[in-house]
């Protein structure tokens, strides 16, 4: 299967907490919701999109506990995005969780990077990750995501959990496509590229 991450970002590149006040207020922050007033059409439009496209999910804990509390009392056959989390297999990398209650869920123990090898090896379309702020770091150091989908919406909100942060390893992308929504989102695909590669602009004064 091949790994993709969905993220949605601020401007400054902030992940935490888009989808409401209360999802997570570590380092009290303040501003959780921040995605909702871009969710037009054209986002929906895409989400929809991607999701279709999912064998399987792949998510870290707090994710995971904030999806199962919701998706599954969405019991619309036709809505398509809780079909598809309700009707995949869903893998929590986690080493407290126990007994998952939500239907089709693996818990992942142990070492979630060679749990995620495995599964990457399996033939199929999509293992999607969806937030997962700390495990997207694992994921990263460990080179095993194929492809980034970032959603980078018209705010900036100073301070928040970050997808690239300070001990995130350096590396190039690609810029595979990218969108723009009636409400300002741009939406753009990257494979890795490799190193990061420098230069520099200074005149040759040789």
């Amino acid at each position: 299967m091949r790994l993709t991450i969905q993220t949605f970002l601020t401007l400054d590149g902030v992940m935490q907490a888009p989808g409401g006040p209360d999802e997570d207020l570590d380092g009290q922050f303040g501003y959780g919701g921040w995605s909702f007033p871009y969710g037009d059409e054209g986002f929906g439009a895409a989400v929809t999109d991607w999701m279709g496209r999912a064998e399987a999910f792949l998510l870290g804990r707090r994710t995971y506990e904030l999806f199962a509390a919701y998706w599954p009392k969405v019991t619309d056959p036709a809505d398509p995005v809780a079909s598809q989390l309700n009707g995949r297999p869903k893998y929590v990398a986690s080493t407290t969780l126990r007994s998952p209650d939500w239907a089709g869920t693996e818990v992942l123990g142990g070492d979630v990077v060679a749990e995620v090898t495995k599964l990457k090896a399996q033939p199929g379309g999509e293992l999607q990750v969806h937030g997962s702020g700390a495990l997207a770091q694992t994921l990263m150091e460990h080179d095993l995501i194929d492809e980034y989908r970032l959603f980078s919406f018209p705010v900036h909100v100073g301070a928040g959990k970050r997808l690239f942060r300070d001990a995130t390893p350096a590396a190039a992308l690609r810029l595979v496509s990218s969108t723009t929504t009636g409400a300002g989102v741009v939406i753009s695909s990257y494979e890795p590229a490799g190193a990061v590669r420098i230069g520099s602009f200074a005149l040759d004064e040789s």
